[in-house]
This record gives C-alpha cells, sequence and structure tokens, in this order.
C-alpha cells in the first residue's frame, strides 16, 4: 500500500484524499489545526454531502497533520493542492504555496514523485523542475465542482496527466485504481506538461464563457421584455449547443473561473498573441455585474437591499470570489445600505455590512432582496426579491 501525501484540506484536497485513502495510506498536510481536528475527527472540512457519506461509510486509512515532517518523510507521492490566487499587479498566479510545499518536500523527503494539483500558469511545471533540479514533478490538472467534488472525482470525464514517462503512468494507474469499481472506463490523456497545463486554462475559460454568453443573452430579453427562459430552452435544445451552464447568474465567480479567465488573457499578452474572445470573457463579466447592480439601484421606494447567500451555488460553502461581493461592494459605493444572510460567516460585519443571522428578521428588514441562487426559503418574499436565477439549479 502507497503512502500519499496530500497538501491542501480545500475541494480538491479533500475530495482527492477521500478517493485515494480506500487503497493508500493518505495523510493530509494542512496549516490549519481547526481543519486538521475535523478530518481526525472523521468530518469533512467542505460542505460536501457524498464526501462525509464516504467517510461514514468507507474503510479509509486517512489522517491529518500540521507537521511537515510527519507528512513528507514516508511518503512516495505528494499531491499538492493549495491556492494559487491571481495577482492583479503582477497578472500573474501566486504560486509561492505551491513552491513552499515543492520545497518543503524536496527538504524531507527528496525521492517522493510530486504531482500538482492547483491551478498553474503555463510553464510552471518545466520552471519548477530545473529550480529544483527535480524532474518527477508533473501536473495532472482537477475538474471538479464545488459541492459535488469527490463525485466528480470518481466519475471523472477525463484524466490529464500532463507526464508521458513511467512516473506519469503509475500516477495514472493509482487514480484508475481509486475509481475502478465505479467507473472504469474514464478516458486517460497522457500529454506534455505545458499542454496540460493549457487544458486547465482553457477548460474554464470556455465554461466562463459560455456563462457570459448566457448572462449577456439575458440582459438583452430583460431589456426588451422577453422570456428568457423560452429563448434559452430553445437555444439549448440544439445538440451542437448543450444544455450545460445556461442559467443566468450575477456573473461567474468562486475560486477558479475568474483568476483561470485573467491569468489565460495574461498569458496571451505576454506572448502577444492576438486575440479578441478571450479578453471579452473577461469584461463581459464584469459588464454583467455593473447591469446586476443598475438593475438594483433603479428599483423604487428601497431603503434596505438585502443580499441573500454570498456562495455562488447551492450545495458549497464557498464564498471567496464570488460576484456577489462585487455587487455589494458598488452598491454601498452608491450609499445603499446593504444587509447580508450567510450562514457561513461568524463575524458580525462582512465588507462593512451587518450580517443578520436571523432569517425571519432578515427577510423583515430587507426591502428588496437580492439572490443568485433562489430557494424554497425566499417563497414567502417572492414579491420583494431580485434575482435572474431561471432554471434554479446551478
Amino acid at each position: 500500500m502507497r503512502n500519499i501525501t496530500i497538501v491542501g484540506s480545500g475541494y480538491v484536497g479533500m475530495a482527492n484524499a477521500t478517493m485515494l485513502a480506500k487503497y493508500n495510506n493518505v495523510t493530509i498536510l494542512d496549516i490549519d489545526a481547526d481543519r486538521v481536528n475535523l478530518i481526525n475527527d472523521n468530518k469533512s472540512t467542505v460542505e460536501d454531502s457524498y464526501i462525509q457519506e464516504y467517510l461514514d461509510s468507507e474503510p479509509l486509512q486517512l489522517w491529518a497533520t500540521t507537521d511537515q515532517q510527519d507528512a513528507y518523510e514516508d511518503a512516495d507521492w505528494v499531491i499538492i493542492a493549495t491556492p494559487t490566487d491571481y495577482d492583479e499587479t503582477k497578472n500573474y498566479f501566486n504560486t509561492d504555496s505551491v513552491q513552499s510545499c515543492i520545497r518543503d518536500c524536496i527538504e524531507y523527503n527528496p525521492e517522493a514523485h510530486i504531482v500538482i494539483k492547483s491551478t498553474i500558469p503555463v510553464g510552471f511545471i518545466h520552471s519548477m523542475q530545473v529550480k529544483f533540479g527535480k524532474f518527477d514533478i508533473l501536473f495532472s490538472p482537477e475538474f471538479l465542482r464545488e459541492g459535488t467534488a469527490l463525485r466528480d472525482c470518481l466519475r471523472p470525464d477525463r484524466i490529464v496527466i500532463g507526464d508521458k514517462t513511467v512516473v506519469g503512468k503509475e500516477f495514472a494507474d493509482i487514480v484508475q485504481e481509486s475509481i475502478i469499481m465505479i467507473y472504469p472506463e474514464a478516458p486517460v490523456y497522457y500529454t506534455g506538461k505545458k499542454e496540460a497545463e493549457s487544458i486547465k486554462l482553457f477548460s474554464n475559460t470556455y465554461l466562463a464563457m459560455r456563462v457570459a454568453f448566457f448572462n449577456e443573452l439575458d440582459m438583452y430579453a430583460e431589456s426588451l421584455e422577453l422570456n428568457s427562459k423560452d429563448i434559452i430552452k430553445g437555444v439549448t435544445s440544439d445538440p451542437r449547443i448543450g444544455k450545460g451552464y445556461n442559467n443566468p447568474s450575477f456573473g461567474y465567480g468562486g475560486y477558479c473561473f475568474p483568476k483561470d479567465t485573467k491569468q489565460l488573457l495574461a498569458n496571451f499578452r505576454k506572448q502577444r498573441i492576438p486575440n479578441q474572445l478571450i479578453k471579452s470573457i473577461v469584461y463581459a463579466n464584469e459588464n454583467r455585474k455593473d447591469w446586476i447592480t443598475n438593475k438594483i439601484l433603479q428599483c423604487d421606494g428601497v431603503s434596505v437591499v438585502g443580499i441573500h447567500r454570498l456562495v455562488m451555488k447551492s450545495g458549497s460553502d464557498n464564498y471567496r470570489s464570488s460576484a456577489i461581493q462585487d455587487i455589494i461592494q458598488q452598491l454601498t459605493d452608491n450609499k445603499v445600505k446593504v444587509i447580508i444572510y450567510e450562514p457561513n460567516i461568524s463575524t458580525s460585519l462582512f465588507m462593512g455590512c451587518v450580517v443578520e443571522t436571523n432569517h425571519k428578521k432578515f427577510k423583515k428588514l430587507s426591502d428588496l432582496i437580492v439572490t443568485n441562487r433562489i430557494d424554497s426559503t425566499l417563497d414567502d418574499v417572492i414579491d420583494k426579491t431580485y434575482t435572474r436565477d431561471i432554471f434554479h439549479d446551478n
């Protein structure tokens, strides 16, 4: 049985750890002691019912620690799943956490193979191999969704391995072993390093493009007082177009789409490659948030705007970089009083706005309730709710 260390216990790290721990000894390394304690108490660090179900029902070899030496020294494989936020000033991913993990791994265990799951810029793997003189560092991108992370890991559309050597083949075998009883037909694509890095960025940018496209369709319909739902259903009934990512929203957000689209655009600009579509995807998202803000500002008799949930989608507890936060900022810049209902926030203020923990009181205090995704708890105040959620799904 192999020893695998996974660095980071967010959606990617937690889902991969749970998947791999059935057939391997898995250690999660995290700097957050509270998260480590959760894992060692057999609890998921993220909101994902399938992960918790798996933890409760499957015989897993899984534990967590904050101690680097304990995590690295006996590992055969180290999987890095730490955040790589986009640095707006440098127009580049901040890969400091990934580089730090590589350095620490080599210090404690230079023989361990390293797999990067964090989203990285094109050319990063090659630069790390040269920098550290270690050539068994590879990239294998993830395509999972928040809220269904483990399910996506166990039933992947494809497994991409940015390595064509025996090391890449061995890692693919490890993944396939973990899912073979559930999804044995998962295709594996072996590519070069830069090709794998490009696959991740272009995949997420394409999905962001779909979000932006249907948001602009919705803006057109809303402006002309047309039925947006009927138009979208008619358009997406064409099998060449399909129904995925067709539900209008306040803009794409979350952990991946905003930073990946900006990084890809930065790559185009750095290489001086002409582009119109890629930059339009980025700009269209900003335009959508401006549009939503203006629609809210145009509502009469509104003294208090209530923001119902910061999370981007149901079944998720992550509100990082959610589109609604930019809308909140624009509203407060326009001197609008905003209150927020978000059960995942433990503080009394967020972005300078009061966080109201009592749902009934929140609904009573709000003159207008704004929500990216509607749910049944708002049925009694639907007449004062603003949303562009047409299909009531994610």
